[in-house]
C-alpha cells in the first residue's frame, strides 16, 4: 500500500514576454536544474538574435552554478526577485489563473491529462489576456516597461 509522497507530479516551465504576451511552455516530469537548463536552451533557440532577460525567484534550480553558467553561455541575463516575494512575479499570477481555471475542483483521469489541459488553457488566452492575468496592466504593477 502506497502512502502519501508518491503522487504523480509534473512541472511546467514557462516564460511570459511582458511586452508582447507571448508564452513559451515546457512540460517536464521533474523539476530539477537539468530540466530548467533544457528550458533555457529552448528560450534561447526561440529568441535567437534577441536579447533575453529572465526574472526569476532564487529557487535552487535557477541558482545552480550549472544553470547560471549555461544562461551566461547562451547570453540570457538572469534577474533575481527579492526573497519571499512571489507577489512580484507576473508569471506566478498568470499560473494562479490557470490553476484556478483548470486544476481547482476538477478530477482528471491522469496527471498528463491535467497538465495538457493546463497548458492548453494558458495557450488559448490571447496575448493581452495573458498580460492582464499576469497583472502587467495594473496601475500597481511594480515593473515599468
Amino acid at each position: 500500500m502506497l502512502i502519501s509522497g508518491f503522487n504523480a507530479r509534473r512541472s511546467v516551465f514557462g516564460t511570459l514576454n511582458l511586452h508582447t504576451g507571448h508564452t513559451l511552455l515546457l512540460e517536464q516530469k521533474r523539476r530539477r536544474a537539468v530540466e530548467f537548463q533544457e528550458f533555457l536552451e529552448r528560450v534561447r533557440w526561440h529568441y535567437r538574435g534577441w536579447p533575453v532577460a529572465m526574472l526569476l525567484d532564487e529557487n535552487s534550480i535557477h541558482t545552480a552554478q550549472s544553470s547560471q553558467a549555461l544562461a551566461e553561455e547562451l547570453g540570457i541575463r538572469l534577474l533575481w526577485l527579492p526573497k519571499r516575494s512571489p507577489h512580484l512575479n507576473p508569471v506566478d499570477h498568470f499560473w494562479r489563473h490557470g490553476k484556478e481555471a483548470v486544476c481547482a475542483n476538477h478530477q482528471y483521469a491522469s496527471i498528463t491529462e491535467e497538465t495538457q489541459s493546463f497548458i492548453a488553457y494558458l495557450q488559448s488566452l490571447s496575448p493581452p489576456e495573458r498580460l492582464l492575468k499576469a497583472g502587467v496592466f495594473s496601475k500597481h504593477f511594480w515593473l515599468r516597461l
